[in-house]
């Protein structure tokens, strides 16, 4: 593993060096998905004080037609990296490491945001978002492959501590990972291994980008939570074939689901997945899902449901958050 991700896991089990600030679109950037003082502000607030392990910052778009919402950040050209160092530096600056999130949002997304029609492994109706992709060709395939090195390649250019690929709630890797949206019939389509083989691709291409002493995370939808969805065994598949692949930390979430889900509910509410994935790779897990005391946040670790907790609606509703649940352990 990566020696910048010791940190993380130095110490006795406790909250204080594993908290993480998991991923939460603000729209705060420019039009065009550039950085401004508005981002700037936010990420200066949220790690103040350096309570903070870890930052992945939000779900950023590596090129146009992945776009999934309107003033959504952008890593998709070369222009954005000025600003998006300014942004790794704030973060540093108040002591926490910093990860960027690249994403395509595949059908999550409108003809509106992005001037395009969306793509998607088939032409199938997205579950949660109801437009109709086209289906993207083998072409398209290798281009959004180059666009996610590009992306973790600007990454760490802008002084980032690590990158993380999303495969969840319902986004273009979650599309492919998915029965429910991919009925491909070439080699990206039917089994489970052939459902994750964009994955390994993407992995590969970024690991060969930013070479071996640098992190790459990556948010797995575990479980669809819908029938004919994705099963907790294939994200046990999938987990093992992305640690062989060079993934050092697997972020675990919902998939079509998104990041909340009727009728699971509690503190880390996503950790019967968390736990299942942990039983099948030796990297560390980060869990997420509801968690808003500290001492049920402590007891996940304890029980070994995972390895990092990612607190997230907390922390967004009270900045201080995380320097109160670090001082009340103490």
């Amino acid at each position: 593993m990566s020696h910048l991700l010791k940190p993380l896991q130095a110490g006795p089990l406790t909250l204080a060096n594993r908290l993480v600030m998991p991923p939460m679109a603000t729209a705060k950037a420019e039009p065009d998905g550039k950085v401004n003082q508005s981002i700037l502000d936010y990420y200066a607030e949220k790690s103040e004080g350096g309570n903070l392990s870890l930052i992945i910052i939000e779900h950023s778009f590596i090129q146009l037609d992945g776009k999934a919402s309107d003033l959504q950040l952008s890593v998709s050209d070369d222009s954005m990296v000025e600003g998006l160092k300014k942004l790794a530096e704030v973060i540093h600056r108040n002591g926490s490491k910093a990860m960027m999130q690249i994403n395509h949002a595949g059908s999550n997304t409108t003809p509106e945001i992005t001037g395009t029609t969306p793509v998607a492994p088939s032409a199938v109706s997205h579950p949660r978002r109801g437009s109709m992709p086209k289906e993207l060709t083998h072409e398209e395939i290798t281009n959004i492959i180059k666009a996610f090195q590009n992306a973790a390649r600007r990454t760490k250019e802008a002084g980032f501590d690590g990158v993380e690929i999303h495969s969840a709630h319902g986004y273009l890797l979650n599309q492919f990972f998915s029965p429910l949206t991919n009925k491909r019939t070439d080699e990206y389509g039917g089994n489970v291994h052939n459902r994750i083989r964009l994955h390994l691709q993407v992995i590969e291409a970024i690991r060969a980008a930013v070479g071996d002493n640098f992190p790459i995370l990556l948010r797995l939808g575990a479980s669809d939570f819908r029938e004919g969805g994705i099963t907790i065994d294939d994200s046990q598949i999938a987990a093992q074939a992305f640690e062989k692949a060079g993934v050092n930390i697997l972020d675990i979430s919902g998939g079509f689901s998104g990041y909340m889900v009727p009728g699971l509910s509690g503190q880390g509410f996503f950790a019967p997945l968390s736990e299942a994935i942990k039983k099948v790779v030796s990297i560390p897990v980060i869990l997420t899902g509801g968690i808003t005391e500290v001492q049920a946040a402590e007891q996940l670790l304890t029980e070994g449901k995972a390895d990092l907790i990612g607190v997230g609606r907390a922390i967004l509703s009270d900045s201080k958050w995380a320097e109160k649940a670090i001082n009340s352990l103490r």
